[in-house]
């Protein structure tokens, strides 16, 4: 399915730094989704989503924003975007007042009544710490998603936001994201970057795979199933179709590896089975396709 309608553009965009570099020809997100960034560690997906939310301007090329060609610094387009990423940007001697407050000061559209109503929520112990500092790596991204939540966005960009989040939390902030966009009547959306595939495929409407700095593979997650299927087979087949296999293995209890639907054909003859993969399969065969990492 094409992308009718976009929240993001980008073009030609280029970052380098010391044995790496960041060359994303052209990205589009759609509108009123929640988009995945995957990747290995390395890929360069911080790098992208720094660029993006405007935290970093020297790179080379442009990003247009909300359908308006407008760009990050063009009024109004900050207040729109919220973000989050592995660096907390609180003082660490702030208290949670301290947070609101600056929160208030910075954002028009930053709602205190709300920030509270969702930090007791999502249980984060207001009541009971002297400053930031003082709560855990969970609660820290719990405070941060809080203040975001409480602001009028449209965007939504999110730089590994489940990483220090448990099992449970995981799968509420799958609910409030669920929420965010569907509360926009299709104009909110929604970017973040993960590891945790599997726990966040029950959010993840469209996907985008990095490796090395550039984008593998994208698409909406349905049209992505569609285009390849998941082989498996005996062990004495493996070496005939290894070479149209995608992030193939093999054990000596058979082999297992992504097939491009337009190849199908190619199992006959072969004790093979097919079945539709799960995004977390596609993703980590893309990778594997074309990771650095060597078989020890």
């Amino acid at each position: 399915m094409e992308i009718e309608n976009t929240v993001v553009c980008g073009e030609k965009i280029k970052k380098a730094y010391k044995g790496f570099l960041l060359d994303v020809e052209s990205l589009r997100l759609p509108k009123g989704f929640a988009t995945a960034l995957i990747g290995e560690n390395g890929a360069g997906k911080t790098t992208l989503l720094n660029l993006m939310a405007g935290l970093r301007l020297d790179y080379k090329g442009s990003f247009t924003y909300f359908d308006e060609k407008l760009g990050i610094d063009d009024k109004g387009v900050k207040e729109k975007i919220g973000y989050t990423g592995p660096a907390h940007f609180f003082m660490p001697h702030w208290s949670v007042r301290q947070v609101a407050e600056a929160n208030e000061l910075l954002f028009e559209g930053f709602d205190k009544k709300k920030f509270y109503e969702i930090a007791d929520a999502l249980c984060i112990p207001v009541g009971n710490v002297k400053n930031v500092k003082s709560l855990s790596e969970g609660n820290k991204t719990k405070l941060m998603l809080a203040t975001v939540l409480a602001r009028e966005t449209k965007l939504l960009i999110l730089d590994e936001p489940v990483s220090t989040l448990d099992p449970l939390m995981r799968d509420r902030f799958c609910e409030l994201m669920r929420r965010y966009i569907s509360d926009g009547d299709g104009e909110k959306s929604v970017f973040f970057s993960t590891h945790d595939i599997a726990d966040m495929e029950g959010i993840t409407d469209y996907a985008i795979i990095m490796e090395k700095g550039k984008i593998l593979e994208r698409g909406f997650v349905e049209d992505l199933k569609e285009k390849y299927i998941l082989v498996k087979g005996e062990e004495s087949d493996y070496s005939a179709l290894s070479k149209w296999l995608i992030g193939g293995s093999c054990t000596k209890y058979g082999f297992s590896g992504l097939l491009l639907s337009e190849d199908l054909e190619r199992l006959s003859g072969h004790n093979a089975v097919a079945e539709t993969p799960s995004l977390h399969q596609i993703c980590i065969s893309v990778m594997k396709q074309n990771s650095p990492l060597k078989m020890i």
